[in-house]
């Protein structure tokens, strides 16, 4: 319990950092927020390959590295459009390093996550 507790404040601790660097005064732009999508997405290629894959065998598996190869590619998009908006100028530097800092709490909440939960032992998240 203290697990999916201690989950949702981290979740929480980084949409702060997103919704800071969004709506303080002095950046007041909120272009940072499609980073959300990013959120989402993150997840959803290594949920759909563990549905397909079938994990008894110890070789490596096409389909599980190609979601591991997404999901990388969906992360470090998700770093590189703040920087891409602060040099374009359409955010502030400050801005950058707030949302930077959210990606940074937010992706390890999501790791944590699958780290805890995503184990096929008796205590899944599958249970939640």
């Amino acid at each position: 319990m203290t697990t999916l507790i201690s989950l949702s404040f981290g979740g929480a601790i980084g949409l702060m950092f997103l919704m800071l660097g969004c709506a303080l005064p002095v950046y007041d732009k909120y272009w940072p927020l499609f980073l959300l999508f990013f959120y989402i997405l993150s997840p959803i290629p290594y949920c759909i390959s563990r549905r397909v894959v079938d994990d008894t065998d110890s070789a490596s598996n096409a389909c599980k590295e190609l979601a591991i190869f997404l999901t990388t590619g969906i992360v470090i998009s998700a770093f590189g459009l703040p920087i891409i908006f602060a040099r374009a100028e359409v955010i502030a530097w400050g801005a950058c390093a707030l949302v930077l800092t959210g990606n940074v709490v937010i992706f390890g909440t999501i790791l944590g996550f699958f780290l805890v939960f995503g184990s096929n032992d008796d205590f899944s998240w599958q249970q939640w």
